[in-house]
């Protein structure tokens, strides 16, 4: 073979070595990317999984974690210092009222600065979707159309993520919803034809992306649905995402045949079963809240999958409406009202009423929440006895003058369980931890339930720490592990590689709620860091501002 090489040829070749050597000498240098986005170093991680702690870095790039272990390399765009800290996953709330409030308030400001980093919504039969063109028209007139963009759950769902959100969202589709869309607010069967098109409701919001159905059966029109109902529209639910999350018909007086009605319809429909903010009501039944868990605990012998959530607080938080008898409140809010206006329709209300009254001890255990009415809010952080005492009215007659100027729409705390019957059920070995709540701000004007802002750091500080309920990371897989696996999300709820980085950083020493029933707007202590999709969401105890979360959709629950 000849060696040589033509004149042209070397010229051509000369000419692009030099041309690229001129342009590399030109070119900036090129800085290769961290290894790591972010490395935690130090701390004392608990994973989730209920194992003891252990001493760990953990390594996140594109929002997923990389490595648990000690790392040597210091190798990462950020290395937050996590010494004297526990490292535990992300805390998923798994009874939320969050939605409600995601679209003009994204940081969620009071769960976030818990440590909530996957909010799951459409809870207590009531969600965001379907809607009925009489609630449309009814949310336009409480809020800014814009944020009634919700006939479906897909216009829910991309509403979320056009907006963004600090945190994960999931959601429930109400069959409260489904029943006030196809049959109304009135108590009657629902006809063939309309279990056929709840049914298709129920499957469109499956599809759509939600990952069980929830009931709440103490509220219109949720409330007018039979068990046999109920058992047939969960049963078109596609397995994985037959989760049937239930409050339940009654908590105090029938809480036991309440128990035995969720069971049924679980048993009825092969649903997976979840009890909602299980409690026992009233005095006179605080007894019932060991023989409920024995019936859960039945229930599982018997292969349900069933588990129950709760609150950490021996109070309540519902509609002022509650306390009045279900059929005044049958027809909807405009019937509801008249019967309200109405004296000899009044005359029967009022022995029910008070009935419920002398079951939570008096007035004194009512407190008015949240009111619309500028005159009104005067009243938020009062109970009832408090406020007639001072204007000399009849506590009856003045809570029903109220829901008639409020037309229907009065947040209230009920004072009605006790301390041990509350301890009994967090140390259940199946229930799960939940705020039952929403997202507040402080210069909010309402005056919320205090778990609200303070359920996670409760949990921990008071009923695991000082009441020694259970070991810590028992505590911290009732918030973590248990209801990811209940919900079936797939890379969320532990701390290991491959997992997404939802992660919270916590002083065991000092974490603490600090909200009130007469003061609710405080933030925690104890929480400087808390970490969704690998953003930073909350940085040295302040909220970044920053959206890293994503709603997850079924079908798709592993990103």
């Amino acid at each position: 073979m000849s060696r040589t090489i033509s004149r042209r040829k070397f010229l051509e070749t000369t000419s692009t070595l030099t041309a690229g050597a001129i342009l590399a000498s030109c070119a900036p240098s090129i800085t290769s990317r961290p290894k790591f986005d972010l490395i935690i170093k130090n701390g004392a991680v608990i994973d989730g999984t209920g194992a003891a702690e252990f001493s760990a870095d953990i390594g996140v790039r594109d929002g997923i974690i990389q490595a648990v272990e000690k790392l040597d390399t210091l190798d990462a765009a950020r290395i937050i210092d996590a010494a004297g800290l526990k490292v535990v996953p992300g805390f998923i709330d798994i009874h939320s009222h969050t939605d409600g409030s995601v679209l003009y308030n994204p940081t969620a400001d009071s769960k976030l600065r818990q440590g909530v980093t996957t909010e799951v919504g459409g809870q207590d039969g009531d969600s965001l979707a379907p809607m009925s063109d009489e609630a449309y028209q009814r949310c336009i007139s409480k809020r800014d159309p814009k944020d009634c963009p919700f006939k479906t759950f897909d216009e829910v769902f991309s509403a979320i993520e056009k907006r963004g959100s600090a945190q994960n969202m999931v959601s429930f589709v109400g069959l409260g919803s489904v029943r006030e869309k196809i049959v109304g607010e009135d108590d009657r069967p629902a006809t063939k034809e309309e279990m056929e098109l709840m049914k298709r409701e129920v499957l469109a919001a499956i599809e759509q992306g939600c990952v069980g159905a929830s009931t709440g059966l103490e509220y219109t029109p949720g409330s007018f649905a039979t068990a046999d109902e109920l058992a047939e529209i969960m049963k078109v639910i596609p397995e994985p995402y037959r989760l049937y999350a239930s409050h339940m018909r009654n908590e105090d007086n029938f809480l036991l045949e309440a128990i035995d009605e969720a069971i049924r319809i679980a048993r009825n429909s092969g649903s997976r079963l979840q009890v909602s903010h299980l409690k026992a009501q009233y005095k006179v039944n605080w007894y019932k809240q060991e023989l409920a868990l024995r019936m859960l605990e039945e229930a599982l012998a018997e292969g349900i999958e069933t588990h129950t959530d709760r609150y950490p607080y021996i109070a309540y938080s519902t509609g002022l409406a509650n306390l009045f008898p279900l059929w005044s409140r049958d027809g909807g809010t405009e019937k509801f009202m008249a019967r309200l206006k109405d004296k000899s329709v009044l005359q029967k209300i009022r022995p029910e009423t008070e009935r419920k009254i002398r079951g939570l001890g008096s007035w004194d255990a009512v407190m008015l929440s949240s009111l619309s009415k500028e005159g009104n809010k005067k009243y938020a952080g009062k109970t009832i006895q408090q406020i007639t005492a001072e204007n000399g009215a009849d506590p009856f007659e003045f809570c029903v003058e109220l829901m008639i100027q409020e037309n229907g729409s009065i947040g209230m705390v009920g004072f009605g369980m006790n301390e041990e019957g509350t301890e009994l059920c967090l140390k259940w070995k199946n229930t799960m931890v939940c705020s039952d709540g929403g997202a507040y701000t402080p210069n909010s004007t309402s005056n919320p339930h205090p778990r609200t802002y303070g359920t996670f750091p409760r949990v921990i500080s008071y009923y695991q720490k000082e009441r020694k309920l259970c070991s810590l990371p028992e505590m911290i897989k009732k918030m973590t592990s248990m209801p990811a696996e209940k919900l079936r999300l797939k890379n969320r709820g532990t701390l290991a590689a491959g997992n997404a980085a939802d992660i919270v950083l916590f002083d065991y020493n000092t974490i603490k709620d600090n909200a009130t029933f007469i003061n609710p707007h405080q933030f925690p202590t104890g929480i400087p860091y808390v970490i969704v999709n690998g953003g930073l969401a909350v940085e040295k105890n302040e909220i970044t501002g920053k959206l890293p979360g994503k709603v997850l959709r079924s079908g798709n629950l592993s990103i």
